[in-house]
């Protein structure tokens, strides 16, 4: 981890400004990485709050969708609930719904966890097909040009949950995470995995999030109980969207709804 992280965060008035702003946030960062090196990766996160920004990508009648290089995006997830695909819990189907029905990718250029096989095969199979698809060698760590986060009300990411096996992970790019407080298994990238992107931020909405964002965000290092602190990219800037409600608990914004954040690591 970098010693210092810079937190910027951006609030808007409610959860439809919040998925605008997002929806623009994942144009403006696909631009950059097609300007940087000809291609976008991105990892994504499922949720109520990504739906919405995903559905105003995906309607060719808003600025959004016209203006995306889909051409030139390759699609990969951060986290998935192990059920089948057409699953009401999956979320690879509740991005089918909300984008990949409506956004011009080709099936090469879309990356799904396969959360209807078992937990380890599953990560295991995803592993490789990170390995194949950025040509990793040996202990070589993907470097995603964008990755989408949420935060629960517990202050898990991805499906990094509180005292939970994969939070000690450091040594896999995905790990099969099984969560006993909800007697579930779940597969995800690890938080090294995560803090190796180019950019990394937050999508957070809602009342509930406004106390645990601040625990995470200014409070005590915490990171078994507070796994989204484990999120520390190694560029050293982490981004936030969020909405009025979720940053109420936070120092106020400038004019412009932007504020600044310094932790020491």
């Amino acid at each position: 981890m970098s010693r210092k992280l810079r937190i910027i965060y951006y609030v808007e008035e409610d959860a439809g400004a919040l998925a605008k702003r997002a929806a623009q946030y994942f144009v403006e960062m696909v631009d950059e990485a097609v300007d940087r090196r000809g291609r976008a990766r991105i990892a994504i996160s499922g949720g109520s709050t990504p739906k919405a920004a995903f559905e105003l990508l995906s309607d060719p009648k808003l600025p959004w969708h016209g203006r995306m290089q889909w051409d030139k995006l390759d699609l990969y997830w951060v986290d998935e609930r192990c059920v089948p695909p057409d699953d009401p819990e999956s979320n690879y189907r509740m991005t089918r719904e909300a984008l990949l029905e409506s956004a011009p990718l080709k099936p090469e250029q879309i990356h799904r966890m396969e959360g209807e096989l078992d937990p380890e095969e599953a990560a295991s199979r995803y592993e490789s097909e990170l390995r194949n698809s950025f040509r990793l060698e040996g202990a070589e760590l993907p470097r995603f040009d964008l990755i989408s986060l949420g935060m629960g009300p517990d202050g898990h990411t991805a499906s990094l949950f509180p005292h939970t096996e994969a939070l000690h992970e450091m040594n896999r790019l995905v790990a099969a995470n099984h969560v006993p407080q909800m007697d579930t298994w779940r597969i995800t990238l690890t938080w090294p995995v995560i803090n190796r992107a180019n950019s990394v931020f937050f999508l957070v909405g809602g009342a509930d999030k406004a106390q645990i964002l601040k625990e995470v965000m200014v409070g005590p290092r915490d990171l078994d109980r507070l796994p989204s602190q484990l999120i520390w990219p190694a560029s050293g800037i982490l981004t936030l969207i969020l909405d009025k409600s979720a940053a109420s608990m936070l120092p106020a914004t400038d004019d412009e709804g932007c504020g600044f954040l310094e932790r020491e690591g």
